[in-house]
C-alpha cells in the first residue's frame, strides 16, 4: 500500500502504555504508516459501544484503510483473533462481535483466523493481544502482505444481536443504543425506519418520563435547556438537550425503551 492508514480503537484509555506500545510495534514494522486514533475511551469491556463508534467512523476513511480495533474482555480465551477483508477495508481484532455494526454496510470477501505466528511478536502475553498479535498483523498487512498469509480462511464470525425497532399498533418501539459524550440519547431507529412509519402524520416521542413533539433540524433550533428530538450525524433518532445532558437529566441508560406514537391531528 502506497500510503497506508491504520486506525486504532480501544477501551485502553490514554493513561497507561497500552496505546503507545501498539503504535510503536506498528511503526517499527512500517514507519511509513499514518496512524489515526478513532478513540481509546470506549467504556471498559463494552463491545457494543466500541461497535457503534467504529460503525460510524470507519467509512470516512479512504479505501484500503486498516481498522485495528481492540475491545476484548475475553483476551487470552477461546475467541479467535481475526482479519476481515471487505470490498473497501480491512478489519483486525478479536472475533467477539466488535465488527457487527460496521459489517452491516460492507460486503465481506474473506475472513482469516490469525494463526501464523510468523507475524506475531515472539512472546505472546495472555493479556495484551493488541500489542502482541493485532498490532504486528496490522503493520505487516500495511506492507502489502496478502491476507491469506496470516492464517486460515474461515466462513463465519461472531456477531451480537442488534435489536431492531418494531411497529406495534400505532407505535414504533425502539431502544437507546448509545449515549455519547454530550449525553445525547442515540436510538436504534434510523431515519428511513422513522419516516416510513410516520408518513407525515403527527406523532409524539417518549423517552423515560419525557414526551417530545415533532423534530428539530439541529441543536440550534432548541432553546437552552430544551429537550428535543432530531436525527444525528449517524442517521439515527436521538433525544438531546440544548447545551445540556439528556442522559443525566432523564436518568436513562442504554437499552431503555423509546416510543414514537401516532396522534390524531
Amino acid at each position: 500500500m502506497r500510503n497506508p492508514i491504520i486506525t486504532l480503537l480501544s477501551d485502553f484509555g490514554t493513561m497507561d502504555y497500552y496505546v503507545a506500545s501498539m503504535k510503536g510495534i506498528i511503526l517499527r514494522i512500517n514507519p511509513r504508516c499514518t496512524l489515526v486514533d478513532l478513540t481509546h475511551q470506549v467504556k471498559p469491556h463494552d463491545i457494543k459501544e466500541g461497535a457503534f463508534i467504529l460503525a460510524n467512523a470507519y467509512s470516512s476513511f479512504p479505501k484500503g484503510t486498516i481498522h485495528l480495533s481492540v475491545v476484548d474482555p475475553g483476551v487470552g480465551g477461546p475467541r479467535k483473533p481475526i482479519l476481515l477483508v471487505t470490498q473497501n477495508y480491512f478489519f483486525v481484532g478479536p472475533d467477539n462481535g466488535l465488527f457487527t455494526l460496521a459489517l452491516l454496510g460492507e460486503k465481506v470477501k474473506q475472513v482469516i483466523a490469525l494463526t501464523n505466528s510468523k507475524f506475531f511478536l515472539p512472546r505472546i502475553s495472555t493479556t495484551f493481544h493488541g500489542r502482541d498479535i493485532f498490532a504486528p498483523v496490522a503493520g505487516h498487512l500495511s506492507l502489502g502482505i496478502k491476507p491469506n498469509a496470516f492464517g486460515n480462511e474461515i466462513d463465519s464470525w461472531s456477531e451480537f444481536f442488534f435489536q431492531k425497532p418494531e411497529v406495534k399498533g400505532g407505535r414504533l418501539e425502539g431502544e437507546i443504543f448509545h449515549i455519547d459524550t454530550f449525553g445525547n440519547l442515540i436510538t436504534n431507529i434510523s431515519e428511513q425506519t422513522f419516516f416510513h412509519f410516520v408518513k407525515d402524520r403527527p406523532f409524539v416521542i417518549r423517552a423515560g418520563k419525557r414526551v417530545t413533539q415533532g423534530l428539530k433540524k439541529g441543536y440550534w433550533e432548541g432553546r437552552r435547556g430544551e429537550f428535543m428530538a432530531l436525527f444525528g450525524s449517524g442517521g439515527f433518532l436521538e433525544i438531546s438537550v440544548r447545551e445540556g445532558n439528556a442522559q443525566k437529566t432523564l436518568g436513562i441508560k442504554r437499552g431503555d425503551p423509546i416510543t414514537v406514537t401516532l396522534t390524531r391531528a
